[in-house]
């Protein structure tokens, strides 16, 4: 087999992975894609997705999706538009999901595309067409595509992620190889969905170390930060804004409100969800509200109970841009949870653009905030940033809670990856900033002793 890493070497997003069989006896090989994410970050960043693929799409068999998040699944209608014609697997939500995030990113690139006098990336038609290519699969069901041999598991970080193990038998040393991808792998104890699974078994392991050198918050501490920072809001009259991303963010927060609201922890207070697709997902979520493959134990049991855990007094549901602008005239104190998660667009950007300078006012971070996005700036410090062509000052409070994080840090991503240390003959790590992957892969070199490598772009190895 030879992997090819054309996304996600040295980088958060844009994960895009090739994996080529052997030649068979006609010297042909069977070529499948493992996630075909957009790269975010800064306007020179996101123009590398418009660029032509490094492959000819056309001759893909397959393309895996560990998760529907963009950055895992943004240039898929992008690779059909390119001439992509094979399946794409993943599990029934991520293909839900997935449908859902593409339209809403459509729409973005169209709106920037107008703006800077360019063609879109791709049309609703490519994202209709895409999706006609879609399967959806359980986890543990046995996929074979050609000589490669596929199964999910679940990797517990949002609603319906996966992890991917793949197996292929070379056809002249009959040696059986095993490659697992980690997709995003989740934190410890999230409310909504299953703890991650492992596996002992890989040869090759291509892994995420996006928090390869930090240790999150508790999760058991994040709920009272939550409950301290609308308590202080409302004791001082102001807005608690809350940027975050319209999956899995979103829900979790509003699974944890509605227990404080229930148990009568925090004031009855308006609180808004100003996200249009936050509030489609939050409709996803409700579909597979039944089924005991996705959700946690505890989240099930309650929607069994009949606990109506996404709509709570006081919870309010803007989906119109009239709705969203009408929240300006709701006295304070009140909470505005929207996009984007990192600040970079969405209407979260006009709630700042209102609120950020009154000094009673908080802007709660709980999501990583890539470097040079708007979100980094005022979370590292800056007084002063440009909103809509105007500066603005920041004036309100800036809190964090790491514990909110989907991602695994340092300790659970050693965790995955000891059962599987005997075995693994290689592993790659991927989709991180280059110091966290540094100092994770010194650790994995101290702890674990495994060989360990850190691709660049455009990078191919024989396994």
């Amino acid at each position: 087999m030879k992997l090819h890493f054309y996304g996600g070497a040295l980088s958060v997003t844009g994960a895009n992975y090739l994996l080529e069989g052997n030649p068979n006896a006609k010297g042909e090989t069977t070529k499948i894609l493992i996630d075909c994410g957009m790269t975010q970050g800064s306007n020179k960043e996101e123009l590398a997705n418009y660029e032509s693929f490094p492959y000819d799409p056309a001759e893909v068999k397959a393309l895996l999706i560990t998760h529907a998040h963009i950055d895992h699944t943004g240039r898929i209608p992008f690779l059909y538009k390119s001439g992509f014609r094979g399946r794409i697997y993943s599990t029934h939500p991520t293909m839900d999901f997935a449908e859902e995030l593409l339209i809403d990113s459509q729409g973005l690139l169209e709106r920037d595309a107008e703006e800077k006098g360019r063609a879109p990336l791709y049309t609703l038609h490519d994202v209709k067409e895409a999706m006609n290519l879609w399967e959806g699969v359980k986890y543990h069901a046995k996929l074979r595509i050609n000589e490669f041999d596929i199964e999910f598991f679940d990797a517990g970080h949002i609603l319906g992620s996966s992890f991917i193990k793949i197996s292929a038998k070379d056809e002249i040393t009959h040696e059986v190889k095993t490659i697992v991808f980690s997709g995003d792998l989740g934190n410890v104890a999230t409310p909504l969905v299953k703890d991650t699974e492992v596996i002992d078994d890989a040869d090759y392991a291509v892994m995420e170390s996006l928090y390869g050198d930090k240790l999150h918050e508790p999760t058991a501490d994040r709920k009272g930060k939550l409950e301290d920072a609308i308590e202080e809001t409302v004791s001082d009259g102001g807005v608690l804004m809350i940027p975050a991303f319209a999956m899995e963010r979103t829900q979790e927060l509003l699974y944890e409100i509605n227990e404080l609201v229930e148990n009568h922890r925090i004031p009855r207070i308006p609180i808004f969800i100003d996200s249009p697709l936050a509030i489609k997902l939050v409709a996803i979520y409700k579909k597979y509200s039944d089924d005991p493959d996705y959700f946690d134990p505890d989240a099930l049991k309650l929607f069994k109970e009949g606990d109506e855990i996404f709509n709570f007094p006081g919870l309010k549901f803007t989906l119109t841009t009239e709705q969203s602008k009408e929240i300006n005239n709701v006295p304070n104190p009140k909470i505005i949870i929207a996009g984007s998660g990192m600040s970079q667009g969405g209407r979260m950007i006009h709630h700042e653009y209102r609120y950020i300078s009154d000094p009673k006012s908080t802007l709660l971070f709980i999501s990583y905030q890539s470097p040079y996005s708007l979100g980094r700036r005022i979370m590292s410090g800056e007084k002063m940033v440009r909103i809509f062509g105007d500066d603005v000052a920041v004036r309100c409070n800036i809190k964090s809670i790491g514990g909110y994080s989907a991602h695994a840090d340092q300790a659970k991503l050693l965790d995955w990856l000891r059962p599987m240390r005997r075995s693994l003959k290689k592993l790659f790590l991927v989709q991180s900033e280059e110091e966290a992957t540094s100092v994770f892969q010194s650790k994995v070199k101290d702890e674990l002793a495994i060989d360990t490598i850190v691709p660049t772009d455009n990078m191919a190895v024989d396994l």
